[in-house]
């Protein structure tokens, strides 16, 4: 445990259905139900899955920027969720979050310097002319002219409004950074370049990423572990070489099987799942993936799986508990 920096334990964020002239609560979004994983020193962990399953959600929820409605975030020992005041301020300059909308996510009032220097300026570092290096620094490292400075996000192109994101972020020192699908919104010609300015980052300050994204073959390049995220709840966790070379869950292996091939003789069996994804206000009972799954049994329907340690590669799933089971 003392290499773990982050340590989220049954995590969970339901947002209330209301309806009527009372806003009676009638129902719950049941957006991220009882995930819990934990993140090491210097590490990477890519949290992935489809469009609506959590992930985002999980991710704002752990910083606090949405409240989570159980469950406990441990980042170096101290509990999140239990912070309040001065002591939340002061863990929120360690824990910063890159927004995955880089036009949407600058204040477009306010120049870059202003942008950068704000999260300074709340937590009362340094003097004007301290901060306005600080901010002429941080620019430089993520390989911006820190002649911009005074210019307005507009001036900017969607790969330098991203750059300016990551400086904010970094501009305060943090230790762990969220990425929240950081480039999902840019060209194919520019991702490379903000996905090896986040390795290079990793690298050089010795931070700490929770990569969150739907990108498969960006993940495998960026992560060490890997969770894979299915209607609220992960299904499966392993080191990145472990995940995309035997994966075990049948979500995973749908998913791997969606990623495109560059080898035009190499041929990958694609797995199409049937129907759509269930409605997180009423989950199916048992395993939540059994109305999709090609291997779903009658278990799969009445019991939720318990989660198998095989050699650090977590997995919940009926199917493969019952094939190690069998002589």
């Amino acid at each position: 445990m003392n290499n773990v920096l982050l340590n989220v334990v049954n995590l969970k964020k339901y947002f209330p259905i209301r309806r009527g002239l009372a806003s009676r609560i009638v129902g719950q979004v049941r957006a991220v139900d009882d995930i819990s994983f934990q993140i090491r020193r210097g590490e990477t962990l890519g949290l992935v899955g489809e469009s609506g399953c959590g992930k985002t959600t999980a991710g704002r929820a752990l910083l606090r920027l949405i409240e989570p409605t159980a469950g406990r975030v441990e980042f170096d020992g101290t509990d999140v969720t239990a912070c309040q005041g001065s002591q939340l301020r002061a863990l929120r300059r360690n824990m910063q979050i890159v927004f995955q909308d880089p036009f949407g996510s600058l204040n477009p009032r306010m120049t870059i310097k202003g942008i950068v220097e704000e999260g300074l300026i709340v937590h009362r570092l340094g003097n004007k002319r301290e901060r306005y290096e600080t901010v002429s620094k941080t620019l430089e490292q993520v390989g911006l002219d820190p002649s911009y400075i005074n210019r307005y996000p507009h001036e900017f192109s969607g790969g330098q409004r991203q750059r300016i994101c990551v400086a904010r972020a970094l501009a305060l020192n943090p230790r762990f950074m969220v990425l929240d699908e950081p480039i999902s919104a840019l060209d194919v010609s520019i991702q490379s370049q903000i996905i090896n300015l986040l390795v290079e980052l990793r690298e050089r300050f010795d931070l700490t990423y929770l990569f969150i994204a739907h990108d498969l073959s960006v993940v495998e390049y960026i992560s060490d572990r890997v969770a894979v995220m299915y209607l609220g709840q992960i299904v499966e966790t392993a080191t990145s070489g472990q995940l995309y070379a035997n994966p075990l869950h049948p979500y995973t292996k749908a998913l791997l099987s969606s990623i495109p091939t560059m080898e035009p003789t190499k041929h990958r069996d694609r797995i199409v799942l049937e129907g759509d994804v269930p409605s997180p206000i009423n989950p199916p009972s048992g395993c939540r993936f059994h109305p999709r799954c090609p291997r779903a049994m009658d278990i799969c329907k009445r019991e939720a799986p318990r989660q198998l340690n095989l050699d650090g590669h977590l997995v919940s799933c009926h199917a493969v508990e019952q094939g190690l089971s069998r002589p």
